[in-house]
């Protein structure tokens, strides 16, 4: 039996959903730490590339080493599609498991909060810290949670939202672009001396495959929220983010859940007075684990979403 397209998207992300909630990320041999290497190994031949040095030729070599980097890895998923006509099944299923990271998503804040709910400050802030880079030595409970609830919902679009979008546009192979041009710009995407230039590409090109993945995650936070609150945060408090696609979801967010963030934190020794978001609350154990259920029932809704789309088209076709 044909499966119309519709559908066929919806069983896939199911899928993928599915098994990320059952298995969570590969503990052994995941394939972004094999990534990270060969990614090191990229940036390292094209520094060593002729006329690297300046902006041009630092940001055109960045270009390279990012084309390197992903692209061969993105033209063998797409070619592995077609290997077998049934392949598509188990590379797009296990290309978005794999670019998925809710269930670890959840984990890590539940470290966080399961210490701070029982008066650990200590672990909490040595937990937190390992999913932040603010400095984290000094945070109260009120810092604590609200490094926890900032991250949770913003990492909700790059480990979620925006993988399942890239998903839905391109398959398996959209899935694993958008993962590794994430995990380049973590690892390249800073205005450091070192980075300045080289990681200008990776910065940028993620910026351009987050912009409408960021602004569909900060409307299904609303949806999922004090949506009036959530939509007048994001409009008016978004704009001020140094980070056009972070702005909006974590405004967006904030909002929802009624709870105040942003403000001042340390990052590499110096303090950054960053701009408000949300309203109501100082951040707690409880907006920790309500940023972890806006990710968990959005990617429900998401699902929901397009199997009602697949159950529409269906009708449709029939009444042709």
């Amino acid at each position: 039996m044909l499966l119309s397209f519709p559908l066929l998207l919806a069983l896939k992300m199911g899928a993928g959903l599915l098994a990320d909630r059952a298995f969570g990320e590969v503990r052994r041999y995941h394939p972004l730490v094999g990534f990270g290497r060969w990614a090191g190994w990229v940036e390292r031949a094209c520094r060593a590339l002729p006329g690297r040095d300046g902006t041009a030729g630092g940001r055109l070599a960045g270009v390279l080493a990012w084309a390197l980097a992903v692209l061969p890895w993105v033209a063998l998923a797409a070619w592995l599609r077609g290997v077998h006509p049934q392949a598509h099944w188990a590379v797009d299923v296990g290309l978005l498991y794999l670019a998925l990271g809710g269930r670890s998503l959840a984990e890590h804040a539940q470290a966080i909060a399961a210490p701070l709910a029982a008066g650990n400050l200590d672990q909490a802030r040595e937990r937190v810290g390992w999913i932040v880079s603010r400095d984290t030595t000094a945070l109260d409970e009120e810092g604590v949670a609200r490094a926890a609830t900032e991250s949770v919902l913003e990492n909700g679009n790059d480990a979620v939202f925006g993988a399942l979008f890239w998903f839905l546009l391109a398959g398996g192979a959209g899935a694993l672009l958008f993962r590794l041009a994430n995990t380049l710009d973590a690892m390249w995407g800073y205005r450091t001396p070192r980075f300045l230039h080289f990681g200008w590409a990776a910065a940028r090109i993620d910026d351009v495959l987050n912009f409408v993945p960021a602004r569909l995650t900060a409307l299904t936070y609303a949806l999922l929220g004090r949506t009036g609150q959530a939509l007048a945060c994001w409009r008016t408090q978004a704009p001020a983010w140094d980070s056009p696609n972070a702005g909006p979801v974590m405004a967006a967010g904030a909002g929802a859940l009624g709870v105040r963030l942003g403000g001042a934190a340390i990052y590499h020794g110096r303090e950054e007075v960053r701009p408000p978001l949300g309203g109501g609350r100082g951040a707690d154990v409880a907006s920790i684990r309500g940023a972890v259920a806006l990710v968990r029932h959005g990617s429900w809704l998401w699902l929901a979403t397009i199997a009602a789309a697949a159950l529409l088209a269906g009708i449709g076709a029939g009444h042709a």
